[in-house]
């Protein structure tokens, strides 16, 4: 890999952990799952909070043919995922986007996904009087086993 391809896979990476504002969605630590050679599908997660409420209202991403917002349940002791048509962010109330919860499900994924690749996701979101924009995303691929990313403004240093 080019050192310049490797200055700009920081960048990019650097722009994926910093806040992106937009439609009165504030986005923040988008990251997606990293996959091996044979997985079809991932999930994405992320931080969104809003000042005046919106409702996501659709998910896309170029990485894969299916992009769904997805819900994990249990259900008489058995775990299983649904997709969800949309999801409020209350005023002030931050929504997130995790393992084992609500989350973006990128299916039929048209490539593995490594760690340090930089994955687009389009957020659609639907506003004060009904007004719809779309918020765009940089997500930074993750280690397959990677937790989730630690928020430390709420740990003492």
């Amino acid at each position: 890999m080019s050192l310049i391809r490797k200055i700009a896979g920081l960048a990019l990476a650097s722009l994926s952990v910093s806040a992106v504002q937009a439609a009165d969605l504030e986005v923040t630590q988008p990251w997606v799952r990293g996959t091996v050679a044979s997985q079809r599908a991932t999930g994405a997660f992320m931080q969104l909070n809003s000042k005046g409420g919106v409702t996501l209202v659709g998910v896309a991403s170029p990485a894969a043919s299916v992009v769904e917002l997805h819900e994990m349940v249990m259900d008489k002791d058995v775990m299983k995922m649904r997709p969800v048509p949309r999801l409020d962010v209350l005023p002030g109330k931050p929504l997130e986007l995790k393992p084992g919860s609500y989350h973006v499900m990128l299916i039929d994924l048209k490539k593995p996904l490594a760690k340090g690749e930089v994955v687009p996701i389009t957020l659609t979101v639907e506003g004060q009087g009904k007004k719809v924009e779309s918020v765009e995303v940089n997500a930074l691929v993750r280690e397959l086993t990677a937790p989730p990313m630690m928020d430390h403004k709420h740990h003492p240093h």
